[in-house]
């Protein structure tokens, strides 16, 4: 899939925020091409030292002047970012939250097995993550603007092998509402965009995967597997001016699997 080229300036001007690229399969890499594409002018994290090589390439071609290490379970490494995003910028039109994270252990297993410790890192990362986010880009959001979390279908129907994951992203999307109720006075908008499945390296932990991508692939009405540029594109609508009475809403592109039983 090409990016729109006539519509390339639509978000000239805006700065905004991505983090979850990881490779260029990634779903938030996907985001980030469609919004450079459409103009907006990015900052870019990377999990770790062994991330980075993969990711700081991708970061050139989006010639992002902010890139930088964000892994929540390093103390201060999220509130940095946003330190230097205010340094730089002073100001943040978007966010792009794609991270998501579950040890093996709770992720293979029953939901009704999880452990303590399991559950509350599941929940720490791929939910409590997007909502201090949140909390860090709302005083820099001084003229409104868009936060964007990533969501699976799973999260509203029992998607076999997705287990505690689906609890994990039910929450989410509850918290999606919650902040958009919140800070939708201050013209901030949110967002959980919900991709069908994907290969992304993520997606590998779950098991039978490859199931999961052709029982998509056959029974979605349009009879193809969403692509991570389809993703971005209409992710970097929503943040557009256009959009901004559009909010707390879960918006699926899947090629209309999640409406077949």
């Amino acid at each position: 899939m090409s990016l729109p080229v006539v519509s390339a300036q639509l978000l000239k001007g805006k700065k905004g925020l991505v983090v979850g690229i990881a490779n260029d399969r990634s779903i938030a890499w996907g985001c980030a091409r469609a919004f450079r594409a459409f103009g907006a002018e990015l900052a870019v994290t990377y999990l770790n030292d062994k991330a980075k090589p993969h990711v700081e390439p991708l970061a050139r071609e989006l010639e992002a002047p902010i890139f930088m290490p964000m892994d929540m379970a390093v103390p201060g490494q999220l509130e940095a970012v946003f330190e230097t995003i205010f340094s730089q910028w002073g100001e943040l039109d978007f966010l792009v939250h794609s991270i998501a994270y579950s040890p093996k252990e709770a992720l293979g297993g029953r939901v009704v097995d999880v452990s303590r410790e399991g559950f509350a890192q599941t929940m720490e990362i791929s939910c409590w993550s997007f909502i201090r986010m949140a909390h860090l880009a709302e005083p820099l959001m001084k003229n409104g603007g868009t936060l964007f979390t990533m969501t699976y279908h799973g999260s509203q129907m029992v998607v076999e092998n997705y287990n505690i994951m689906g609890v994990a992203k039910a929450a989410l999307e509850s918290a999606v509402r919650y902040l958009a109720a919140e800070l939708g006075p201050k013209g901030i908008r949110v967002h959980a965009i919900s991709p069908g499945a994907l290969a992304t390296r993520a997606a590998s932990g779950i098991p039978e995967f490859d199931e999961l991508l052709e029982k998509t692939r056959t029974k979605a009405p349009a009879r193809e597997l969403v692509k991570v540029d389809d993703v971005g594109v209409a992710t970097a609508f929503l943040a557009h001016d256009a959009a901004r009475l559009i909010t707390g809403q879960v918006l699926y592109v899947d090629g209309g699997y999640h409406i077949v039983d």
